[in-house]
Protein backbone atom coordinates (compact mmCIF):
# COMPACT_ATOMS: atom_id res chain seq x y z
CA UNK A 1 0.00 0.00 0.00
CA UNK A 2 1.57 3.59 -1.36
CA UNK A 3 0.97 4.87 2.12
CA UNK A 4 3.46 2.80 4.28
CA UNK A 5 6.17 4.00 5.36
CA UNK A 6 9.42 3.13 3.04
CA UNK A 7 12.85 2.34 4.02
CA UNK A 8 13.82 4.67 1.25
CA UNK A 9 11.31 7.06 -0.50
CA UNK A 10 11.37 9.73 -3.57
CA UNK A 11 11.24 12.65 -1.49
CA UNK A 12 14.57 12.00 0.70
CA UNK A 13 15.90 11.39 -2.64
CA UNK A 14 14.93 14.35 -3.89
CA UNK A 15 15.79 16.25 -0.69
CA UNK A 16 19.32 15.06 -0.66
CA UNK A 17 19.80 16.49 -4.31
CA UNK A 18 17.66 19.34 -4.55
CA UNK A 19 19.91 21.91 -4.05
CA UNK A 20 22.55 20.81 -7.04
CA UNK A 21 20.02 19.47 -9.23
CA UNK A 22 18.07 22.73 -9.18
CA UNK A 23 21.27 24.62 -10.13
CA UNK A 24 22.23 22.43 -12.92
CA UNK A 25 18.68 21.19 -15.07
CA UNK A 26 16.03 23.48 -15.94
CA UNK A 27 12.56 22.73 -14.57
CA UNK A 28 9.59 24.27 -15.53
CA UNK A 29 6.91 25.86 -13.24
CA UNK A 30 5.11 22.46 -13.11
CA UNK A 31 7.91 19.98 -12.75
CA UNK A 32 9.38 22.87 -9.84
CA UNK A 33 5.95 22.28 -8.45
CA UNK A 34 5.89 18.85 -8.43
CA UNK A 35 9.68 18.45 -7.22
CA UNK A 36 9.18 20.51 -4.39
CA UNK A 37 5.49 19.39 -3.16
CA UNK A 38 7.28 15.81 -3.10
CA UNK A 39 9.89 16.49 -1.13
CA UNK A 40 8.07 18.59 1.65
CA UNK A 41 5.05 16.07 2.03
CA UNK A 42 4.52 15.07 5.12
CA UNK A 43 6.86 17.36 6.57
CA UNK A 44 6.82 20.42 9.36
CA UNK A 45 6.68 22.87 6.16
CA UNK A 46 3.11 21.95 4.88
CA UNK A 47 1.90 22.24 8.75
CA UNK A 48 0.21 19.41 10.39
CA UNK A 49 -2.78 18.59 12.67
CA UNK A 50 -3.50 17.43 15.97
CA UNK A 51 -5.95 14.79 17.84
CA UNK A 52 -6.65 13.42 20.85
CA UNK A 53 -8.93 10.35 22.11
CA UNK A 54 -11.56 11.60 24.04
CA UNK A 55 -11.27 8.59 26.37
CA UNK A 56 -7.58 8.41 27.33
CA UNK A 57 -6.70 12.10 26.02
CA UNK A 58 -3.82 10.24 24.18
CA UNK A 59 -2.21 13.32 21.77
CA UNK A 60 -1.30 12.52 18.15
CA UNK A 61 0.49 14.70 15.37
CA UNK A 62 0.68 14.57 11.84
CA UNK A 63 2.18 16.51 9.24
CA UNK A 64 0.19 17.13 5.85
CA UNK A 65 0.37 15.37 2.65
CA UNK A 66 0.76 17.63 -0.22
CA UNK A 67 -1.73 16.07 -2.78
CA UNK A 68 0.18 16.55 -5.95
CA UNK A 69 -0.75 13.94 -8.39
CA UNK A 70 2.82 12.68 -8.86
CA UNK A 71 3.44 12.40 -5.48
CA UNK A 72 3.87 8.56 -4.52
CA UNK A 73 2.78 9.05 -1.45
CA UNK A 74 -0.76 10.52 -1.67
CA UNK A 75 -3.69 10.02 -4.31
CA UNK A 76 -4.53 6.14 -2.56
CA UNK A 77 -8.00 6.70 -1.55
CA UNK A 78 -8.77 8.52 -4.84
CA UNK A 79 -7.59 5.78 -6.55
CA UNK A 80 -9.69 3.09 -5.12
CA UNK A 81 -12.34 5.49 -5.37
CA UNK A 82 -11.49 5.97 -9.43
CA UNK A 83 -11.25 2.21 -9.20
CA UNK A 84 -14.49 1.36 -7.74
CA UNK A 85 -16.49 3.78 -9.63
CA UNK A 86 -15.13 2.21 -13.30
CA UNK A 87 -16.09 -0.86 -12.16
CA UNK A 88 -19.68 0.35 -11.74
CA UNK A 89 -19.72 1.85 -14.98
CA UNK A 90 -18.27 -0.27 -17.37
CA UNK A 91 -21.13 -2.56 -19.05
CA UNK A 92 -21.83 -6.78 -17.67
CA UNK A 93 -19.42 -7.59 -20.86
CA UNK A 94 -16.21 -8.98 -21.92
CA UNK A 95 -13.02 -6.22 -22.22
CA UNK A 96 -10.25 -5.70 -24.17
CA UNK A 97 -7.25 -4.06 -23.16
CA UNK A 98 -5.71 -2.41 -26.00
CA UNK A 99 -2.22 -0.26 -26.19
CA UNK A 100 -1.60 2.65 -28.91
CA UNK A 101 2.41 3.53 -28.80
CA UNK A 102 4.66 5.46 -30.91
CA UNK A 103 7.70 4.71 -32.12
CA UNK A 104 10.95 6.39 -30.38
CA UNK A 105 12.01 8.10 -33.51
CA UNK A 106 9.09 10.34 -32.25
CA UNK A 107 9.84 10.89 -28.61
CA UNK A 108 11.85 14.46 -28.40
CA UNK A 109 9.13 15.62 -30.52
CA UNK A 110 6.44 14.91 -28.20
CA UNK A 111 8.91 16.31 -24.95
CA UNK A 112 8.80 18.83 -26.83
CA UNK A 113 5.34 19.14 -27.35
CA UNK A 114 3.85 17.49 -24.15
CA UNK A 115 0.47 19.48 -23.61
CA UNK A 116 -0.24 19.51 -27.72
CA UNK A 117 1.16 16.13 -28.92
CA UNK A 118 -0.18 14.11 -25.57
CA UNK A 119 -4.14 15.56 -26.80
CA UNK A 120 -3.22 14.86 -30.50
CA UNK A 121 -2.10 11.36 -29.14
CA UNK A 122 -5.60 10.76 -27.37
CA UNK A 123 -8.00 12.12 -30.09
CA UNK A 124 -5.95 9.48 -33.18
CA UNK A 125 -6.28 6.57 -30.63
CA UNK A 126 -10.03 7.18 -29.94
CA UNK A 127 -11.19 7.86 -33.43
CA UNK A 128 -9.48 5.33 -35.32
CA UNK A 129 -10.91 2.54 -32.80
CA UNK A 130 -14.36 4.64 -32.68
CA UNK A 131 -14.47 5.04 -36.83
CA UNK A 132 -13.57 1.34 -37.42
CA UNK A 133 -15.92 0.12 -35.06
CA UNK A 134 -18.95 2.09 -36.74
CA UNK A 135 -18.06 0.68 -40.05
CA UNK A 136 -20.18 -1.70 -41.29
CA UNK A 137 -17.77 -4.38 -42.34
CA UNK A 138 -16.14 -4.65 -38.98
CA UNK A 139 -18.70 -3.88 -36.75
CA UNK A 140 -20.98 -1.09 -37.38
CA UNK A 141 -21.50 -0.26 -33.86
CA UNK A 142 -20.94 2.78 -31.22
CA UNK A 143 -18.35 1.77 -29.50
CA UNK A 144 -17.05 2.93 -25.74
CA UNK A 145 -13.63 3.06 -24.40
CA UNK A 146 -11.91 4.53 -21.34
CA UNK A 147 -8.12 5.83 -22.49
CA UNK A 148 -5.12 6.51 -20.16
CA UNK A 149 -2.06 7.89 -20.67
CA UNK A 150 1.47 6.17 -19.59
CA UNK A 151 4.40 8.23 -20.28
CA UNK A 152 6.91 5.95 -18.89
CA UNK A 153 8.71 2.35 -19.20
CA UNK A 154 9.43 0.18 -15.96
CA UNK A 155 12.73 1.72 -15.73
CA UNK A 156 11.69 5.08 -15.85
CA UNK A 157 12.64 5.77 -20.00
CA UNK A 158 9.83 8.39 -21.80
CA UNK A 159 7.53 5.81 -23.85
CA UNK A 160 4.29 8.16 -24.38
CA UNK A 161 1.74 5.32 -24.89
CA UNK A 162 -1.81 4.91 -24.27
CA UNK A 163 -3.68 1.98 -22.67
CA UNK A 164 -7.31 1.55 -22.97
CA UNK A 165 -10.03 -0.62 -21.82
CA UNK A 166 -12.73 -1.68 -24.65
CA UNK A 167 -16.01 -3.38 -24.18
CA UNK A 168 -16.23 -6.22 -26.48
CA UNK A 169 -19.11 -4.94 -28.42
CA UNK A 170 -20.96 -1.47 -29.01
CA UNK A 171 -25.00 -0.26 -29.53
CA UNK A 172 -25.96 -0.85 -33.15
CA UNK A 173 -26.64 1.99 -35.52
CA UNK A 174 -30.34 2.47 -34.23
CA UNK A 175 -29.62 2.00 -30.60
CA UNK A 176 -32.06 -0.99 -30.15
CA UNK A 177 -29.64 -3.65 -29.39
CA UNK A 178 -26.20 -4.72 -28.14
CA UNK A 179 -23.79 -6.20 -30.70
CA UNK A 180 -21.11 -8.37 -29.75
CA UNK A 181 -17.82 -8.39 -31.47
CA UNK A 182 -15.47 -11.37 -32.05
CA UNK A 183 -14.54 -13.72 -29.23
CA UNK A 184 -10.63 -13.11 -30.21
CA UNK A 185 -10.69 -10.07 -30.96
CA UNK A 186 -12.84 -6.66 -31.48
CA UNK A 187 -10.65 -4.94 -34.38
CA UNK A 188 -8.36 -6.70 -36.85
CA UNK A 189 -5.13 -5.31 -35.26
CA UNK A 190 -3.64 -4.94 -38.98
CA UNK A 191 -6.04 -2.49 -39.76
CA UNK A 192 -6.34 -0.49 -36.51
CA UNK A 193 -2.47 0.01 -36.17
CA UNK A 194 -1.91 1.71 -39.88
CA UNK A 195 -5.33 3.72 -39.32
CA UNK A 196 -3.95 4.80 -35.83
CA UNK A 197 -0.69 5.76 -37.45
CA UNK A 198 -2.01 7.82 -40.51
CA UNK A 199 -4.23 9.60 -38.29
CA UNK A 200 -1.51 10.77 -35.93
CA UNK A 201 0.97 11.76 -38.67
CA UNK A 202 -2.26 13.79 -40.46
CA UNK A 203 -2.98 15.72 -37.08
CA UNK A 204 0.75 16.40 -36.27
CA UNK A 205 0.92 17.85 -39.96
CA UNK A 206 -2.08 19.83 -39.68
CA UNK A 207 -0.59 21.52 -36.21
CA UNK A 208 2.54 21.82 -37.73
CA UNK A 209 1.04 24.37 -40.87
CA UNK A 210 -0.88 26.27 -37.59
CA UNK A 211 1.82 26.53 -35.62
CA UNK A 212 0.55 24.26 -32.86
CA UNK A 213 3.27 22.13 -32.56
CA UNK A 214 6.56 22.63 -33.08
CA UNK A 215 9.33 20.17 -34.59
CA UNK A 216 12.13 18.88 -32.75
CA UNK A 217 15.75 19.95 -33.96
CA UNK A 218 16.01 16.20 -35.42
CA UNK A 219 13.23 16.77 -37.87
CA UNK A 220 13.44 19.57 -40.35
CA UNK A 221 10.11 19.73 -41.95
CA UNK A 222 6.70 17.42 -42.21
CA UNK A 223 7.91 15.25 -45.10
CA UNK A 224 10.77 13.95 -43.30
CA UNK A 225 8.21 13.48 -39.77
CA UNK A 226 6.01 11.56 -42.52
CA UNK A 227 9.14 9.34 -43.03
CA UNK A 228 9.96 9.04 -39.68
CA UNK A 229 5.80 7.54 -39.05
CA UNK A 230 5.83 5.62 -42.05
CA UNK A 231 9.63 4.15 -41.59
CA UNK A 232 8.84 1.31 -39.27
CA UNK A 233 4.99 -0.48 -38.94
CA UNK A 234 3.14 0.55 -35.60
CA UNK A 235 1.47 -2.39 -33.91
CA UNK A 236 -1.83 -1.57 -31.89
CA UNK A 237 -1.19 -4.33 -29.03
CA UNK A 238 -4.32 -6.02 -27.96
CA UNK A 239 -4.43 -8.75 -25.45
CA UNK A 240 -8.03 -11.53 -25.60
CA UNK A 241 -10.71 -10.29 -23.90
CA UNK A 242 -10.77 -10.35 -19.90
CA UNK A 243 -14.04 -12.25 -18.10
CA UNK A 244 -15.09 -8.88 -16.61
CA UNK A 245 -12.82 -5.77 -16.41
CA UNK A 246 -11.91 -6.25 -12.88
CA UNK A 247 -8.66 -7.50 -13.51
CA UNK A 248 -7.44 -5.01 -16.01
CA UNK A 249 -9.12 -1.81 -13.95
CA UNK A 250 -7.23 -3.33 -10.75
CA UNK A 251 -3.92 -3.42 -12.80
CA UNK A 252 -4.49 0.50 -14.54
CA UNK A 253 -5.37 1.60 -11.21
CA UNK A 254 -2.09 1.17 -10.08
CA UNK A 255 -0.54 3.89 -13.05
CA UNK A 256 -3.89 6.17 -12.72
CA UNK A 257 -3.23 8.05 -9.78
CA UNK A 258 0.76 8.16 -9.57
CA UNK A 259 3.65 8.31 -11.75
CA UNK A 260 6.47 6.69 -12.70
CA UNK A 261 7.46 4.89 -9.76
CA UNK A 262 6.32 3.87 -6.48
CA UNK A 263 8.37 3.50 -2.93
CA UNK A 264 8.05 0.27 -2.82
CA UNK A 265 10.19 -0.60 -6.00
CA UNK A 266 13.65 1.97 -4.42
CA UNK A 267 16.28 -0.73 -3.82
CA UNK A 268 18.97 1.53 -2.41
CA UNK A 269 20.23 5.30 -2.87
CA UNK A 270 24.03 4.84 -1.52
CA UNK A 271 27.24 7.13 -3.39
CA UNK A 272 24.93 9.20 -5.24
CA UNK A 273 22.99 6.60 -6.85
CA UNK A 274 19.75 5.12 -6.49
CA UNK A 275 19.06 1.48 -7.59
CA UNK A 276 15.54 0.00 -7.94
CA UNK A 277 13.59 -2.76 -9.25
CA UNK A 278 11.85 -3.17 -12.75
CA UNK A 279 10.16 -6.01 -14.71
CA UNK A 280 11.90 -6.84 -18.03
CA UNK A 281 9.56 -7.42 -20.31
CA UNK A 282 11.68 -8.12 -23.13
CA UNK A 283 13.08 -11.44 -21.00
CA UNK A 284 9.59 -12.51 -19.66
CA UNK A 285 8.73 -9.72 -17.44
CA UNK A 286 11.38 -10.76 -15.31
CA UNK A 287 11.90 -8.82 -11.84
CA UNK A 288 15.43 -7.00 -12.51
CA UNK A 289 17.08 -3.87 -10.72
CA UNK A 290 18.84 -1.24 -12.37
CA UNK A 291 21.78 1.69 -10.75
CA UNK A 292 21.25 5.08 -12.51
CA UNK A 293 23.08 8.46 -11.07
CA UNK A 294 20.86 10.19 -8.95
CA UNK A 295 20.30 12.92 -10.81
CA UNK A 296 19.69 10.50 -14.07
CA UNK A 297 17.26 9.13 -11.67
CA UNK A 298 15.55 12.63 -11.28
CA UNK A 299 16.11 13.77 -14.51
CA UNK A 300 13.81 10.58 -15.68
CA UNK A 301 11.17 11.19 -13.16
CA UNK A 302 10.65 14.92 -14.21
CA UNK A 303 9.97 14.03 -17.51
CA UNK A 304 7.42 12.42 -16.50
CA UNK A 305 5.64 15.33 -14.43
CA UNK A 306 2.30 16.48 -16.68
CA UNK A 307 1.00 19.65 -17.88
CA UNK A 308 -0.68 22.03 -15.58
CA UNK A 309 -4.51 21.13 -15.66
CA UNK A 310 -4.07 18.04 -18.19
CA UNK A 311 -6.19 15.05 -18.04
CA UNK A 312 -4.64 11.67 -18.49
CA UNK A 313 -8.09 9.31 -18.01
CA UNK A 314 -10.41 10.47 -20.83
CA UNK A 315 -13.92 8.68 -21.83
CA UNK A 316 -15.11 8.00 -25.62
CA UNK A 317 -18.40 7.04 -26.97
CA UNK A 318 -21.36 5.62 -25.22
CA UNK A 319 -18.75 5.73 -22.28
CA UNK A 320 -18.31 9.78 -22.78
CA UNK A 321 -19.25 11.65 -19.47
CA UNK A 322 -21.83 13.29 -21.49
CA UNK A 323 -23.81 9.87 -22.05
CA UNK A 324 -23.32 8.05 -18.87
CA UNK A 325 -27.52 9.15 -18.32
CA UNK A 326 -28.46 8.44 -21.45
CA UNK A 327 -26.42 5.46 -24.31
CA UNK A 328 -25.13 3.76 -21.00
CA UNK A 329 -27.86 3.75 -19.20
CA UNK A 330 -28.99 2.14 -22.63
CA UNK A 331 -26.52 -0.10 -22.92
CA UNK A 332 -27.71 -1.62 -18.95
CA UNK A 333 -31.27 -2.34 -20.11
CA UNK A 334 -30.20 -4.66 -23.46
CA UNK A 335 -27.22 -6.44 -21.44
CA UNK A 336 -29.02 -9.32 -19.18
CA UNK A 337 -26.62 -9.59 -17.14
CA UNK A 338 -26.45 -7.09 -13.71
CA UNK A 339 -23.67 -4.65 -13.68
CA UNK A 340 -21.73 -3.94 -10.68
CA UNK A 341 -22.92 -1.44 -7.85
CA UNK A 342 -20.21 1.14 -6.37
CA UNK A 343 -19.47 0.33 -3.03
CA UNK A 344 -17.57 3.59 -2.75
CA UNK A 345 -19.49 5.83 -4.23
CA UNK A 346 -20.46 9.33 -1.79
CA UNK A 347 -18.15 7.75 0.65
CA UNK A 348 -15.78 10.55 2.90
CA UNK A 349 -12.05 9.55 3.20
CA UNK A 350 -12.17 7.75 6.39
CA UNK A 351 -15.03 5.47 5.24
CA UNK A 352 -13.34 4.52 2.38
CA UNK A 353 -10.22 3.78 4.45
CA UNK A 354 -12.39 2.06 6.78
CA UNK A 355 -14.10 0.19 3.97
CA UNK A 356 -10.91 -1.14 2.21
CA UNK A 357 -8.63 -1.73 5.23
CA UNK A 358 -11.63 -3.06 8.17
CA UNK A 359 -9.56 -0.74 10.19
CA UNK A 360 -11.01 2.35 11.78
CA UNK A 361 -8.62 5.28 11.24
CA UNK A 362 -10.26 7.32 13.98
CA UNK A 363 -9.81 4.50 16.83
CA UNK A 364 -7.25 5.48 19.42
CA UNK A 365 -4.15 3.47 18.99
CA UNK A 366 -3.00 3.81 22.50
CA UNK A 367 -6.51 2.90 24.42
CA UNK A 368 -8.11 0.95 21.59
CA UNK A 369 -11.65 2.23 22.64
CA UNK A 370 -11.92 6.04 22.52
CA UNK A 371 -12.12 7.80 19.22
CA UNK A 372 -9.27 10.33 17.89
CA UNK A 373 -11.01 13.96 17.46
CA UNK A 374 -9.70 16.75 15.85
CA UNK A 375 -7.45 19.31 18.26
CA UNK A 376 -5.94 19.17 21.06
CA UNK A 377 -7.98 18.12 24.91
CA UNK A 378 -9.16 20.70 26.63
CA UNK A 379 -6.99 22.40 29.62
CA UNK A 380 -8.97 21.17 32.96
CA UNK A 381 -10.22 24.50 34.38
CA UNK A 382 -8.90 26.05 37.29
CA UNK A 383 -11.24 26.03 40.91
CA UNK A 384 -12.59 29.87 41.04
CA UNK A 385 -10.55 30.56 44.23
CA UNK A 386 -12.95 32.14 47.11
CA UNK A 387 -11.65 34.39 49.63
CA UNK A 388 -13.52 33.99 53.42
CA UNK A 389 -10.93 36.46 55.25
Amino acid sequence: MENKKQSIELADIFSSHAEVFKKTHTLCQEQLKAYNAITLCRTPALGGHTSHCESCGHVRNAYNSCRNRHCPKCQYIKKEQWVDKLASNLPPVKHFHMVFTIPHELNKLFTLNQDKAYKLLFKSASESLLQLAAQGKHLGVQAGAVAILHTWGQNLSYHPHIHMIVPAGGLSEDQMEWVYSSRKYLLPVKVISPVFRGMLYRLMEQAVKKEELRLSDDIKDTAQLKALCYKKKWVVYAEKPFSDAGGIIRYLGNYTHRVAISNNRLIAHTDNRVTFSYKDYKNGGIKSKVTLDAHEFIRRFMQHVLPCGFYKIRYYGFLALSNIKTKLQLVYSLLPKATYLSRLEGLSAIEVWRELTGQDPLCCPKCKQGKMVHGKPAEPETPATVDYG
